[in-house]
């Protein structure tokens, strides 16, 4: 399968080209996505602190890092890809403002620090840690933070994951975006 060229679509990065992991068999979020969920999140960017989970490409993260998030975390087990987000930082200056660790998840999660502002999940769509992962993510959330779940739109998330509550979703063809906030912020 061919990987498609991934570009950041706004902020101080626009139009910079994302490092290609080779022979990774990556589903990017499309830059029409990515578009429509930063501009959901344009009020929250600005000094968050960013989590990308699931991170593929790193494309979530970056992007947030583009338009003024103050940090971002990076989880991807997949070797090849955890590398081309470590290249993709490098020459996008941002190594200082992020860091990327190599798990499985949710496993990973207890290795991580939070609070995040904003939380990306974007698990490939057969992936059986989804669910497992969405569940276990709250504890890592500030208190007035997000959580950005991508999956495909005919699948409908649970309202409730533990700890979370469900507030919006959005169908962009294939893709859905649902957001979730902690039980305490609804």
């Amino acid at each position: 399968m061919p990987q498609t060229r991934v570009r950041v679509t706004g902020g101080a990065l626009r139009g910079f080209q994302l490092a290609e992991p080779g022979g990774a068999r990556l589903r990017p979020t499309s830059a029409r996505v990515r578009e429509a969920i930063f501009n959901v999140l344009a009020p929250r960017i600005e000094g968050a602190a960013v989590l990308d989970l699931f991170a593929g490409t790193g494309a979530l993260g970056i992007e947030a890092l583009s338009r003024g998030a103050s940090r971002a975390v990076f989880v991807e087990s997949y070797r090849q890809a955890a590398r081309a987000i470590v290249q993709s930082l490098a020459r996008a200056e941002a190594t200082e403002r992020s860091s990327v660790v190599r798990g499985a998840l949710p496993g990973a999660l207890g290795s991580l620090d939070g609070p995040f502002d904003l939380i990306f999940l974007d698990p490939p769509y057969d992936s059986d840690q989804a669910l497992p992962t969405l569940s276990e993510v709250a504890p890592l959330l500030a208190g007035d933070g997000l959580v950005v779940y991508e999956h495909r739109s005919r699948y409908n998330p649970p309202e409730r994951p533990l700890g979370l509550t469900l507030t919006d979703r959005r169908v962009y063809g294939d893709t859905a975006v649902a957001f979730f906030v902690t039980l305490e912020a609804a």
